[in-house]
């Protein structure tokens, strides 16, 4: 039976679900979310979709879940990609709660007032404060992929697929790859993967279908 993805293209947490999907090469679909247009606020979302109101959201089966990294762990434990070794489980864990805090979690709020906002509507002390907050992170990550290809040992894991969620998108929102040398390089052997898209090329919605719409 083919999964569904329910997501959209501008959102990173989607893009790591999808990106896992694909690199795997399993039978999946993604399912838009009009997420401009209110669809996860909407009462068939909550009621059908997610309770929450989240995307994205896995239909495989009976199995429905949300939560990037849930998803992705469950595609790990149940198709067997990119899950590393048992030793690495942690670590790999360690990694994705690690980007959901600190670097998913600052990136995607700061992208969506950056780009997605009026521009009178922009808050300029809370995106300053963001860009503080992603240039430590930015550090870290690099600093630790300083003499590795990966994350996590030798081979992409989620903990890859979790941190690059947000930073193949072509919007400011004050990342530059050249500024990161070893996340520059990583990010160029993840786009080496057999199978890679960018997020717009990956799943539907883009800023450029909202502007011909």
């Amino acid at each position: 039976m083919t999964m569904q993805l329910h997501c959209f293209g501008e959102s990173g947490h989607s893009y790591k679900a999808a990106l896992a999907l694909e690199l795997a090469g399993l039978d999946w679909e993604p399912v838009f979310v009009d997420f401009f247009n209110g669809a996860t606020r909407s009462q068939d979302y909550r009621t059908q979709i997610n309770a929450m109101g989240e995307a994205p959201v896995l239909v495989d089966g009976e199995v429905r879940l949300s939560q990037s990294g849930v998803i992705q762990t469950y595609l790990s434990d149940t198709y067997g990609h990119f899950g590393g070794t048992p030793e690495q489980k942690y670590e790999i864990l360690r990694w994705i709660i690690w980007d959901n805090q600190k670097l998913s979690g600052m990136a995607g709020p700061c992208r969506f007032l950056m780009n997605f906002l009026p521009e009178d509507k922009r808050p300029a002390e809370v995106i300053g404060f963001m860009q503080g907050r992603l240039k430590a992170a930015y550090a870290v990550l690099d600093q630790h992929l300083a003499g590795r290809d990966w994350i996590v040992g030798d081979a992409p894991t989620n903990a890859d697929l979790t941190c690059c969620g947000y930073l193949y998108y072509p919007e400011p929102f004050g990342f530059d790859r050249a500024d990161w040398p070893n996340i520059d390089r990583w990010l160029d052997r993840i786009a080496a993967l057999p199978g890679w898209k960018a997020p717009y090329d990956l799943m539907p919605g883009s800023p450029a279908d909202r502007a011909a719409g």
